[in-house]
C-alpha cells in the first residue's frame, strides 16, 4: 500500500510539531523544513486543524502547535482520515471490472488494508518521535538556513 502525499506530509507535520517544544513554527517554516510546497503544507495543516490535532495562531507571535489531542492521536486514525476508507481498487469505476460479481480479490485487499490500519492504531504521534527520530527532527532546519 502506498500513502497519499498528503498523508505522509500530515504525519511529518505532526511529528515536527511534537518536537517543537515552546516554539511555534509557521506553516511556511514547517513547509521549508519538510522541503514541500507551502500550498501543500497549508492544505494539510488546515485539515489537521479541522481534526483538532493542531492549533494555529495568526499574526505576530503566531504559529502552529500540536494540541494535546494531536500528541495522543492514533497514527492509524490519522492515516484513515487522510486516506479515506474506500476500497483499494475501484471495481465500479468508468469501466467496471468484468469480474465484479464473482471477485474475491476486492475482499482480500480490503482485509489487507484494514490490517495495515490496525497495525498503526496503537502508535501515537508521541511514540513516533522517540529516539532516534525526535532528536533528528530537532536538527532539521529550512533549506538555505543550514
Amino acid at each position: 500500500m502506498r500513502l497519499l502525499r498528503s498523508t505522509d506530509l500530515a504525519l511529518r507535520v505532526l511529528m515536527r510539531l511534537a518536537v517543537a517544544g515552546g516554539s511555534s513554527p509557521t506553516t511556511r517554516e514547517v513547509a521549508g523544513v519538510m522541503d514541500v510546497p507551502y500550498t501543500h503544507a497549508a492544505k494539510v495543516v488546515a485539515e489537521l486543524r479541522h481534526m483538532g490535532l493542531v492549533d494555529a495562531r495568526r499574526g505576530r507571535g503566531g504559529g502552529l502547535a500540536l494540541s494535546e489531542r494531536g500528541r495522543t492521536a492514533s497514527v492509524g486514525a490519522v492515516v484513515r482520515a487522510f486516506e479515506g476508507e474506500g476500497d483499494v481498487v475501484d471495481c465500479e469505476g468508468p469501466t467496471p471490472c468484468p469480474l465484479n460479481s464473482a471477485c474475491r480479490l476486492r475482499g482480500a485487499l480490503r482485509r489487507a488494508q484494514e490490517a495495515f490500519f490496525a497495525a498503526l492504531d496503537p502508535l501515537t504521534v508521541a511514540d513516533m518521535i522517540a529516539d532516534p527520530t525526535g532528536p533528528l527532527l530537532l536538527e532539521l532546519s529550512a533549506p538555505g538556513s543550514r
